[in-house]
């Protein structure tokens, strides 16, 4: 039944059968033999489908929830029985938005010192696709935003508050400025991310909060993307202090501070909300309080 349960919860994640058969590595006549195995073995129908998917039933909603719990504990017990075997090892999916990408390489680098038996897959992604990811178990992790928006039911650990860079060419009128205000910014080429994630989303709040409404005329969701557009194409873009930095290393770009705004965003490690955690998240939590505390 376990192997069934995953294929209902990969099925309510996709909401379509040929892309979750394809998540789960197995043919679309397997998965749904199985999502009808289960059905028959629990009594209900749990899902609508004629030609397509047509979304979950109200008993499949009640179901999605013990799923999730079964293989999660399952997984979990797993985890606790291969650490006792073995200690740390196994694999780390963590999914990050971009802005807090040199954060996710400082975590695993300081884990890999001490656990060097653990690999790890690091996953660019929204703030929203993290907690949907965390809640489905397509990671394991997420580093994101945890006082912005609504975050749910998680384990968290801060990491840093965030802090906001101009990034223009060292040619920029902005270049050797101590700082930038917002409203400077008003009419000028700005490149941001886009309005899905959550860093532009604050961004836009901070113009607003400083009288504002300027246009991006060019929008990514890579950070690199837009910095190449500062270094070739004379535009500005803002981003956190640490991005900033780490990209304008090497270039002919010049980062200068943001006045600073009422509204500073802490960044975290996030986790499924679950007591206790497998022994390889545990020590992923407490490296990432080490790293708070000492920062």
């Amino acid at each position: 039944m376990l192997d069934k349960l995953e294929m209902f919860i990969a099925v309510a994640r996709e909401e379509h059968f040929g892309r979750a058969a394809a998540a789960l590595g197995i043919t679309q006549p397997t998965l749904s033999a199985g999502i009808k195995q289960l059905e028959n073995q629990l009594g209900v129908q749990m899902i609508f489908r004629g030609s397509r998917y047509g979304g979950l039933t109200p008993e499949g909603q009640s179901a999605l929830i013990w799923a999730r719990k079964i293989v999660g504990d399952t997984r979990q017990l797993k985890e606790e029985m291969r650490f006792t075997r073995h200690g740390l090892t196994g694999q780390l999916r963590i999914a990050v938005i971009p802005t807090a990408l040199t954060w996710a390489a400082r975590l695993t680098a300081r884990f890999s010192e001490k656990h060097p038996k653990v690999r790890f897959t690091i996953l660019s992604r929204t703030s929203a696709e993290i907690l949907s990811m965390i809640e489905n178990f397509s990671v394991d992790a997420g580093i994101s935003y945890l006082d912005n928006e609504p975050m749910g039911k998680v384990s968290s650990e801060p990491l840093y508050q965030e802090h906001y860079m101009l990034v223009c060419h060292r040619d920029s009128p902005f270049a050797g400025r101590e700082t930038v205000g917002w409203a400077e910014l008003d009419g000028q080429k700005l490149c941001l991310l886009t309005p899905d994630m959550q860093n532009r989303r604050i961004i836009n709040k901070n113009f607003r909060d400083s009288g504002v409404s300027p246009e991006a005329w060019i929008e990514s969701n890579s950070t690199i993307v837009l910095t190449a557009n500062v270094e070739d194409g004379g535009w500005l873009t803002v981003l956190p202090a640490d991005m900033a930095r780490s990209l304008a290393v090497g270039k002919p770009l010049e980062i200068v501070p943001m006045t600073a705004v009422e509204s500073v965003h802490t960044v975290g490690l996030v986790a499924p909300y679950r007591e206790p955690h497998t022994p390889v998240l545990k020590a992923l939590l407490a490296e990432a309080r080490r790293m708070s505390e000492t920062r």
